[in-house]
C-alpha cells in the first residue's frame, strides 16, 4: 500500500524532482534517506535563501517525496520536521500545495503569521 502514498503525492514530488538537475549542474548534491530524495546545495541553496518568501529564506522545503535543503547539515537538523510535511503530502496529494498556501493566506487575513500560524507548520513543529 505504500506505493499508493507515493503515487498520490507524485504531482508534488515531480515539482521537487525538477530541482535535481538544477542542483547537480550547479554543484549541489542528491541523496536518498528514508525513502525521501534530499537535494541540497548549489542553486537549491540560492532558491531557498532568495526565492522562498520567508524572512531570511528557508533552511529546507518539502515537495512530495523530495526535500530541498541549504546543505547536508541543514537537512540533518530539519529531517523530523520535513518528514511531517512528507506525510502531509501523502495525505493531501496534489491538493497539498494549494491547501498549504490557502492556510497561510487565511492566517495572514486573520492578522496572524502565515508561516508560524499555518496549521501545516504547526503540526510539523509539534511532531518534530
Amino acid at each position: 500500500m505504500r506505493w499508493l502514498a507515493y503515487l498520490w503525492a507524485s504531482p508534488t514530488t515531480l515539482l521537487g524532482a525538477l530541482m535535481i538537475p538544477v542542483a547537480l549542474l550547479s554543484g549541489g548534491r542528491v541523496r536518498a534517506v528514508l525513502g525521501i530524495i534530499e537535494v541540497y546545495g548549489g542553486a537549491v541553496a540560492l532558491f531557498l535563501r532568495h526565492v522562498v518568501p520567508l524572512r531570511g529564506g528557508a533552511t529546507a522545503m518539502t515537495l512530495g517525496h523530495v526535500v530541498l535543503g541549504l546543505n547536508r547539515e541543514a537537512l540533518d537538523r530539519t529531517r523530523a520536521h520535513e518528514l511531517v510535511h512528507v506525510r502531509q503530502c501523502e495525505r493531501w496529494g496534489p491538493l497539498f500545495i494549494p491547501a498549504y498556501l490557502l492556510a497561510g493566506a487565511w492566517a495572514l487575513l486573520r492578522g496572524r503569521d502565515p508561516y508560524r500560524d499555518n496549521p501545516f507548520e504547526r503540526e510539523a513543529f509539534a511532531k518534530a
